[in-house]
């Protein structure tokens, strides 16, 4: 006799039965075993109980730490001890001239302090910082930089388009190689979109090619978390640059979303040794390579190119912390007169939105811009939610109405401005690996907020008004969405 959707009756109870025992197994993992915060933990548990199956296999894809555990443990630990060696100034090349003492040059000295202890970034001084808005700019300053190269080329980036853009990557790194200049490319293994196909005449021609923490099925997989969401490059060891910008044509404006906007900046100095620091440990981790912390990657030190001072701040699933997220609420928490934020995505946790809600009821005038396009509409209803519940302490909320808003980026006070890939939501501050550049300079600060200004004019400001006035469609979108965003 057929039963419930056909099965035959006497299975059903069994069935049932299987389906409790899976998500038991689910929820005394979650609870028992894996250290979340709360939010995380009730956003899973309700996942979960209202979807048997369902919800424990997204549970494994999206939220199970086990891999995390294994993969990312030893890791930690060597790159630690690396760290607190740099920290120490016991690292030849590297932790050489960036003395304590600079603490006490920075304009927020404390939140130098902070990012020092919370994840060995130590302070640089003597850089010269360009921002980039656009991917023109962006590419072109790339592209004439790699051009001029000599020594090497280190190029580690969350997504590869296999398009124009691209490809015309990959064949100016093919030309660097045939000259004898050392090519090597880190790219996400789930964000990387060109055939390894693509790469053998690099490789062939002595370039290096790897992807990190590879899928277990391409595109796909319980691995689909922890990716390496950093952009990083660094030339000949004294040029980088760090910010949003993949490598895509979209990143140029030529995309579904129509028109980009992004930050990224260019670094001459003493900083350029931090981000070849990163994308060293980055690169030694996905390839057991042993590239050395001495010799021609971080000696001689770059010369003195301006006057700014700079902290390279990473973290990920292999920190005990988060530091770019204390690195935010630590930004928020010092701004005493200005405090204004782009994010593409903006689904913090309790720690951030109090803090934000904290400084605008003390007086500073907190701006928070975001997208008023989705390219992910789940994630883009949180958000508006999220801003939404900031309007009644003060907090002004813009939507970007001039294509795309990619930016991940904080400025306070004219003092210190924070430009990176750490985007203001809970994947970047648990799931990925992000770095962000800490500039400590008021004329970069200045011209920061004049961008952000100019970027207000090709807005529309989110009022409290407007926002009690939003449709009960609309209303319904954010309610379901900020309810499962724990679990993003």
């Amino acid at each position: 006799m057929s039963g419930t959707f056909g099965f035959p009756s006497d299975l059903i109870l069994p069935i049932v039965a299987l389906l409790l025992s899976i998500d038991a197994v689910a929820i005394v993992t979650l609870i028992f075993f894996e250290r979340r915060d709360p939010e995380s933990v009730l956003a899973w548990l309700f996942a979960i109980l209202t979807l048997p199956v369902v919800g424990f296999v997204l549970y494994l894809i999206f939220g199970f730490k086990y891999f995390k555990t294994r993969a990312f443990g030893l890791k930690s630990t060597g790159d630690q001890a690396i760290l607190t060696r740099v920290r120490s100034g016991l690292e030849p090349g590297i932790g050489a001239g960036t003395p304590h003492d600079l603490e006490q040059e920075a304009v927020v000295p404390e939140l130098a302090r902070l990012l020092i202890a919370d994840s060995a970034a130590f302070l640089t001084a003597g850089n010269e910082v360009s921002v980039f808005t656009n991917g023109n700019d962006k590419f072109a300053a790339l592209f004439e930089a790699i051009d001029g190269a000599k020594s090497h080329i280190h190029l580690e980036y969350y997504l590869l388009r296999d398009d124009a853009l691209g490809n015309r990557l990959l064949r100016a790194l093919e030309a660097k190689a045939r000259e004898g200049v050392q090519v090597r490319l880190l790219y996400d293994d789930l964000g990387n979109q060109i055939s390894r196909l693509k790469y053998r005449t690099l490789e062939g021609l002595g370039g290096k090619v790897s992807g990190f923490y590879r899928a277990l099925v391409p595109s796909f997989g319980f691995r689909i978390n922890y990716r390496n969401h950093r952009k990083i490059a660094v030339i000949d060891g004294t040029i980088g640059f760090i910010g949003g910008f993949n490598v895509g044509d979209e990143y140029l404006g030529l995309g579904p979303l129509g028109a980009w906007r992004d930050t990224a900046v260019r670094v001459r100095g003493a900083a350029v040794r931090a981000l070849q620091l990163r994308f060293v440990l980055d690169w030694n981790f996905a390839t057991h390579e042993g590239l050395p912390l001495g010799g021609a990657y971080f000696c001689p030190a770059p010369e003195s190119a301006g006057s700014a001072l700079i902290q390279v701040v990473s973290g990920g699933p292999d920190t005990t912390w988060n530091p770019p997220r204390e690195q935010y609420v630590k930004m928020v928490g010092s701004a005493t007169r200005t405090c204004y934020l782009q994010t593409p995505y903006f689904v913090p946790d309790v720690s951030v939105m109090t803090a934000l809600r904290i400084a605008a009821l003390s007086g500073v005038d907190v701006r928070i811009m975001i997208p008023s396009h989705a390219d992910q509409p789940f994630v883009h209803w949180a958000s508006l939610s999220n801003a939404g519940e900031l309007l009644d302490a003060g907090v002004r909320v813009f939507g970007y109405d001039d294509g795309f808003l990619h930016a991940k980026t904080i400025t306070i006070d004219d003092r210190v401005t924070s430009v990176g890939s750490a985007n203001w939501d809970l994947r970047s501050f648990k799931w990925n690996f992000e770095t962000n550049a800490v500039i400590y300079d008021r004329a970069f600060g200045r011209e920061y907020r004049r961008i952000f200004e100019e970027d207000m004019r090709r807005s529309t400001e989110i009022t409290s008004a407007s926002y009690a006035a939003r449709s009960r469609s609309t209303r319904v979108k954010e309610s379901v969405c900020r309810l499962f965003s724990g679990a993003l």
